[in-house]
This record gives structure tokens, C-alpha cells and sequence, in this order.
């Protein structure tokens, strides 16, 4: 909370209630979420924050390092809190928007690979994986 203090008063901004709370309610989440899923969780606690004031402090988050930007479909910008768990990938189903946490030492050591192959240094990457979920795949697609 400290550095979020310090980050927002080197902007010349105020640590909010609003600020505080979406600072709070965002340590709680396990999953990954967008703007507006965040307000609806404001809304339905009765909580009154603004999808702006929501929309303004995310970038806040993420240049505090509080949170991360995640999968997505391109549709949404998503979110998810800076883990502790270590490095994962996604898998995002392009029908209901599901996005899947995986971890895998053969795909890890095909990038390394691939990197020495063409002798290439690798900072970071991001790997996403977009197809079809369990239950998006057993439902029957709707003709075109």
C-alpha cells in the first residue's frame, strides 16, 4: 500500500478511498478480471466507485506492480494479480472468453531451444494459447 501511496503522490495524486478499495479488492481476486467485472463487483456490494475510477487506477496497479496484464481475447483488456506462484501461460477459449493458467517444461525448453537455434537472447514473453474450451467444445457450434 506504501508504494502505491508513493507512486500516486509522485503523480500528484491522492491515495483514495476509491483507490484503497479497488487496491484491496484486487488483492482478494484468484482469477483474472477486466475493468468492468470489477465494478460489477463494486455494484453488487453496494459500493459506490465509479467504472471510471476503476478504469484510471488499473494502470495505477499496473505500474506499481500490483497487478499484470493477462490474457485476453483482444476484446478486453484483462488483468490479474502479480503472482507469486512463478511464470505460467495462458490458454484463452475465443467463445466464452475462459482463460486457463498452465505451466509446461517441454514448451519452456522448445522456446529455449528455439532461442539458441537463432541465436536469439530472450527477455520475456508472453505465450497464449487461443482454441476452444471443455465446455465450449462439447456444445454444438451454431451454423455460420
Amino acid at each position: 500500500m506504501r508504494d502505491l501511496g508513493v507512486l500516486l503522490q509522485k503523480k500528484g495524486l491522492k491515495l483514495t478511498y476509491e483507490r484503497k478499495r479497488i487496491f484491496e479488492e484486487v488483492g482478494k481476486l484468484r482469477e483474472h478480471f477486466d475493468a468492468d467485472g470489477l465494478y460489477e463487483r463494486f455494484k453488487r456490494k453496494g459500493e459506490r466507485i465509479a467504472r471510471g475510477t476503476v478504469y484510471r487506477t488499473l494502470p495505477l496497479l499496473l505500474e506499481c506492480g500490483v497487478v499484470q496484464k493477462s490474457a485476453g481475447t483482444g476484446k478486453k483488456e484483462f488483468f490479474e494479480r502479480t503472482s507469486f506462484k512463478g511464470h505460467h501461460d495462458h490458454m484463452v477459449c475465443i467463445r466464452c472468453g475462459k482463460i486457463i493458467e498452465f505451466h509446461s517444461e517441454a514448451v519452456e525448453r522448445a522456446q529455449a531451444k528455439a532461442c539458441e537455434d537463432f541465436h536469439f537472447k530472450l527477455v520475456f514473453h508472453d505465450h497464449r494459447l487461443f482454441g476452444h474450451c471443455k465446455n465450449c467444445r462439447n456444445r454444438s457450434v451454431p451454423p455460420s
